[in-house]
């Protein structure tokens, strides 16, 4: 029988006062454009990830998956990001990167990245220039995660799946990749100390509390951009 995860409030959790932005600046504004990025996956630079591994939250079989970067090229960049449902078995009710496991029949994480994206909220691949991938990430639930970075043509309109999938929105690049709007938590858990990423975005009336391995794969990518 697997282990329960923990249900508890991320947003209570405290805060680790100092050590998230360190004196960090924002990436040079020309990364955050497509042609920046695609020059950076053309010739990445040399740079560190700066976590790739979660601490355990419960024995269960280890699984591959992928999910997609989708960065819309509009007059700035945003990231399309996902609220999951409050019914799925893992990370129910968060926000998340579209995206899902490996099926035996995928060539690639970047294909199955692209086919749980189209399943999940009706994102046609034929709109998704693929960049490439940055380093896997382990999350506590046992998924080791392939994040695939893409660069979107607008226009497109979703389809979001109602089983998986609560609401869709975007957010600016630019904001998720300043420092300053990154903060690091600490709490404990069963006498193990975790730490996480939270990058809070207030959306209109609503509060995006982008956290955990989300916001982890994110800061892995505001390292590579400001590498």
């Amino acid at each position: 029988m697997l282990k329960p995860l923990p249900i508890f409030d991320p947003r209570t959790v405290p805060v680790v006062q100092g050590l998230a932005s360190e004196g960090l600046l924002p990436p040079a504004d020309h990364r955050l454009t497509p042609h920046g990025l695609r020059r950076l996956f053309a010739s990445p630079p040399v740079w560190k990830p700066e976590l790739l591994q979660e601490k355990k939250f419960a024995d269960r079989a280890p699984a591959q998956a992928a999910v997609l970067l989708p960065l819309v090229m509009r007059e700035q960049l945003t990231l399309i990001l996902t609220q999951r449902t409050l019914n799925l078995s893992t990370h129910s009710g968060q926000i998340a990167l579209p995206g899902g496991k490996l099926d035996p029949h995928d060539a690639s994480a970047t294909a199955a990245a692209l086919r749980e994206t189209h399943e999940e909220i009706g994102l046609s691949p034929e709109r998704v220039e693929v960049l490439g991938t940055l380093p896997v990430y382990v999350t506590g639930t046992a998924f080791t995660v392939t994040p695939v970075v893409g660069l979107v043509q607008p226009g497109f309109v979703l389809q979001p799946n109602p089983h998986e999938v609560n609401d869709v929105f975007e957010v600016p690049l630019a904001f998720l990749m300043n420092p300053l709007h990154h903060r690091r938590h600490a709490g404990v858990y069963e006498g193990v100390v975790r730490e996480w990423y939270s990058i809070p975005y207030q959306d209109g009336v609503h509060e995006r509390f982008i956290w955990g391995a989300t916001a982890g794969m994110l800061r892995n990518f505001y390292r590579m951009l400001s590498a």
